[in-house]
């Protein structure tokens, strides 16, 4: 029986194209033309000011924070429900990790918790628009801006994806983003910071470049970092952008093709998508209503036997050792044990989607 990976990298654009046309002209490294090619071309599908590519998402959380200014004895709110490289990035500038609770339907961060983690000490806020839904960005900008706290938006699985039409990286003070190989847009690894502000960008892009002056080569003012994404990443993302929306309406079709499977199924849960949000289903992820992350896992250990590869919702980042805490975020630890990502790329086929949802239906029914 075929097996049927949870991700797949689809590269069926110029992708070999332009990274020959690197290989054969030797510009492979962090210079080259692909590179202002793609900030330019991001920034404009994003409709934003300013567009800095870097190594992977993670640094580009570390730049908007280094940007802002975040530091020691500063305190940074995010989701516990998200990726670790979202608390990491907290750390790696010195502050305090202070984490909120998700809301029910979307799973994103909950602005009523969110308000109620920010104290005198709150310098940034970071949110998580969670398995490509956007977060809602009105409550939460409302929130920061009566306060004078700057916003990061970690896009890392939202490109694409839009709050009231507007797209997510847009509203708050920086967009992050990454382009990991199993994202909607890859680049293999690869990140973006995005922002409206040309302070913030400048302030990014020396910090990125080893901090070296941009009027006089080789001189060093501050102390940076070796963040820059090489031209072959570049051109592999060009190509990628070039093919964004067909990427995009994929994505969708997929979801489609689930719901019209799973509508209705006894212990299934279905992913909301808001009346004011464009959800671009990074992963398409359901959970066993009830179960616990025991059962969950039996549920995905039958469904990997049956050669459909799964994976859990992330870990709550409070259950994580490196930022234990015994505070209790009972929504986000719900959804974090009883949810699966399944298996979500273009070029899944509607018959193995349909494969997997009779997989699904069977394991849910049958594991106790």
């Amino acid at each position: 029986m075929k097996r049927i990976p949870v991700a797949n990298a689809v590269l069926n654009g110029n992708e070999k194209q332009y990274v020959n046309d690197c290989l054969d002209t030797a510009w492979i490294s962090s210079n080259g033309k692909y590179i202002a090619r793609f900030e330019s071309e991001f920034a404009e599908k994003l409709k934003t000011q300013h567009a800095l590519s870097c190594c992977n998402g993670t640094v580009a959380l570390h730049l908007a924070l280094l940007a802002l200014d975040v530091g020691p004895g500063d305190e940074v709110v995010c989701p516990t429900l998200t990726y670790i490289a979202t608390a990491n990035a907290v750390k790696y500038v010195g502050a305090q990790l202070v984490l909120a609770d998700c809301d029910p339907k979307t799973w994103c961060i909950s602005p009523t918790s969110l308000e109620s983690r920010i104290t005198s000490k709150t310098k940034a806020i970071i949110v998580v628009h969670l398995y490509g839904h956007p977060v809602d960005m009105g409550p939460i900008m409302k929130i920061a801006n009566e306060r004078g706290i700057p916003v990061v938006e970690d896009c890392a699985e939202s490109l694409g994806a839009t709050y009231n039409g507007q797209m997510t990286g847009t509203i708050g003070a920086i967009g992050t983003f990454s382009f990991f190989g199993n994202k909607t847009l890859t680049t293999g690894e690869g990140g973006m910071v995005t922002t409206s502000s040309k302070v913030l960008a400048d302030k990014m892009r020396l910090l990125k470049g080893q901090g070296m002056d941009p009027a006089r080569r080789y001189w060093h003012p501050i102390v940076g970092y070796n963040y820059r994404m090489t031209n072959i990443e570049a051109a592999i993302g060009c190509a990628q952008l070039e093919k964004i929306d067909w990427h995009l309406e994929q994505r969708r079709r997929v979801a489609s093709t689930y719901r019209r499977h799973l509508e209705g199924k006894p212990g299934i849960e279905l992913p909301t998508e808001a009346s004011w949000a464009y959800h671009t289903y990074w992963m398409f992820t359901v959970r066993v209503t009830g179960a616990n992350a025991e059962r969950r896992d039996r549920i995905m250990q039958e469904l990997d036997r049956n050669c459909i590869e799964t994976r859990p919702i992330f870990y709550c980042m409070h259950q994580m050792p490196p930022h234990y805490s015994e505070e209790k975020f009972p929504v986000s630890e719900a959804v974090s044990a009883s949810g699966i990502n399944l298996p979500t790329f273009a070029t899944l086929t509607d018959d193995e989607i349909a494969r997997v949802c009779a997989e699904l239906v069977k394991a849910v029914e049958s594991v106790p």
